[in-house]
């Protein structure tokens, strides 16, 4: 849904809520229960809008991971083939929590004779803090 859609959604659903509780209570609903199923209601979309968003955002991100694998498989020697769309490859790999893979990869990048030497020391501090927020997580596990 786009964010015009969105918007009109928002209106109608502003100017329904006192209609739906005023017919409610014409009807002989108590006013609490009309306002708790309309809550109710708007929560469960608004839950829906969130989960269909975030999930549209992660198959985005995994679309610009299998993109920039395949750019580093067809040309492994060119420091240019870990970006795409200005994101190195190790950045895409933490923000899916794969912390592993993105080490081997900013080693590997690390390694070519193009890559620069600020673009290597940004990647390891991102992956260093990814690690610290790790540890700290399973130290609240324990």
């Amino acid at each position: 849904m786009n964010y015009a859609a969105t918007l009109a959604v928002l209106v109608v659903l502003a100017f329904c809520f006192p209609l739906s509780v005023r017919l409610g209570a014409q009807v002989g609903v108590p006013e609490a229960i009309s306002v708790s199923v309309l809550g109710a209601l708007l929560t469960f979309a608004a839950a829906t809008f969130l989960v269909r968003w975030q999930v549209g955002r992660y198959r985005r991100t995994l679309d610009r991971l299998e993109a920039a694998r395949e750019q580093v498989r067809a040309e492994p020697q060119n420091p240019r083939a870990y970006f795409v769309g200005g994101e190195h490859l190790g950045i895409l790999l933490l923000r899916v929590d794969r912390r592993r893979e993105a080490s081997e990869v900013i080693d590997r990048y690390a390694r070519l004779g193009g890559a620069r030497e600020s673009e290597i020391v940004a990647l390891r501090e991102a992956l260093a803090r990814a690690q610290r927020r790790q540890r700290r997580a399973q130290g609240r596990e324990a």
